[in-house]
């Protein structure tokens, strides 16, 4: 069994884990289309963008802007190099603090693996706060902290006589109870799916 919420309750009450389910919006043909991040019913929850930050220092990175269903911008991420990401708290449209770092650790076609770390306040060696593993091709990616998972993604399927998976340009992420930090959650996954045919 799993909740259902509005974007202003949450984190939603109960024990039970929460989905959001993932598809990307076209405004047109030739439009590359933003990802978004709504309920069962179609509420928006998350949209990514790739407006360029008014941060100067930044321009020359990839970014990616998470904004959440009123146009409020809550995280700035910046691509630093292959593999390697940080993201920035916003709030009231200021930058306030790094929020996490994401280190990529295995790359290969069936497999990939990140560490996270948390705050800025990790030196080398350091053991990662969160670990994300999966694969991008099957939709499959698992975020853990410790033994315990935070959110995995799946592909969807419908039910009945010969059970089949739809199409693949839609799918889910389910966060378990415990973890509130339903933002942080949607940046990871963003940052999993980046350039990897996210949509076929």
């Amino acid at each position: 069994m799993r909740t259902t919420t509005t974007p202003d309750e949450w984190p939603p009450d109960g024990q039970f884990p929460f989905d959001l389910f993932i598809s990307k919006k076209y405004k047109s043909f030739w439009d590359a289309g933003n990802i978004q991040f709504t309920d069962a019913v179609g509420n928006l929850f998350f949209r990514v963008d790739r407006r360029q930050s008014n941060n100067s220092s930044a321009h020359t990175h990839h970014q990616k802007l998470i904004l959440d269903a009123s146009e409020n911008t809550l995280i700035r991420l910046v691509r630093l190099i292959k593999g390697s990401w940080q993201g920035f708290m916003v709030s009231d449209n200021e930058e306030k603090e790094l929020m996490f770092s994401v280190n990529r650790t295995l790359n290969t076609f069936t497999k990939l693996e990140f560490d996270i770390f948390l705050g800025d306040g990790h030196g080398e060696g350091a053991e990662a706060d969160l670990k994300m593993k999966g694969s991008a091709f099957q939709r499959s990616c698992t975020i853990y902290k410790g033994n315990s998972i935070v959110a995995e993604t799946s592909l969807m399927y419908t039910l009945g006589f010969r059970k089949h998976f739809t199409l693949r340009n839609r799918f889910r992420v389910t966060i378990f109870p415990g973890f509130a930090e339903l933002s942080l959650v949607v940046a990871l996954v963003v940052i999993f799916f980046d350039k990897r045919k996210f949509w076929l």
